[in-house]
């Protein structure tokens, strides 16, 4: 059966629950196109009520969306109230295995494409450690595609800078909180 459908992120906008910085990406996420009703229900709960929850649904039914959607918002939101700037990592996704944690890399470049001021990076046993050998890694694993200014790509450019939204597994979360290099 389909997922019962909610409404758009233009109506959520329109009502004041997300800001009016989505319309600046509204070339990387449709504003028009319904939303799941699970969807809109978490994204409500958790941008509204500022609370947790646990979206427990099929592959490919938009959990994603759920989580990220107000992840976005709230640095949207610091962008407006002029805090973005603030050093420090403000979203923290684990993944148990690099593959996810690859896939969702995918999803903030096309997402975060028109925001260069909220950064994201990458984070696993795969991060090169200098700035020139993570550009070489860049450029041999995505020959024709340019890289964002705002995604941080070696662990050097993330120690000195946190990005916004850090994307790790277990492992490396151990090491990040361990290792005084790594734990700024």
């Amino acid at each position: 059966a389909p997922f019962v459908p909610g409404v758009t992120l233009q109506s959520l906008i329109d009502e004041g629950v997300l800001s009016h910085g989505w319309k600046d990406m509204s070339g990387s996420i449709p504003l028009d196109r319904p939303l799941h009703r699970h969807q809109e229900v978490a994204i409500r709960k958790a941008v509204s009520h500022r609370r947790n929850l646990i979206v427990s649904t099929g592959t490919g039914s938009g959990k994603t969306e759920s989580f990220l959607v107000p992840i976005v918002e709230s640095l949207l939101r610091e962008r407006q109230a002029g805090t973005l700037d603030r050093p420090g990592v403000r979203a923290l996704l684990l993944y148990p295995m690099n593959a996810l944690a690859n896939d969702q890399v995918k999803r903030l470049r096309s997402l975060l494409a028109d925001a260069p001021d909220i950064t994201f990076g990458r984070y696993t046993g795969e991060t090169p450690q200098t700035q020139v050998k993570a550009e070489e890694d860049y450029a041999q694993r995505h020959p024709n595609q340019r890289r964002l200014p705002n995604e941080l790509i070696s662990r050097a450019q993330m120690q000195a800078e946190p990005p916004r939204i850090l994307l790790t597994n277990y492992a490396m979360l151990e090491y990040l909180l361990m290792r005084p290099a790594d734990s700024t």
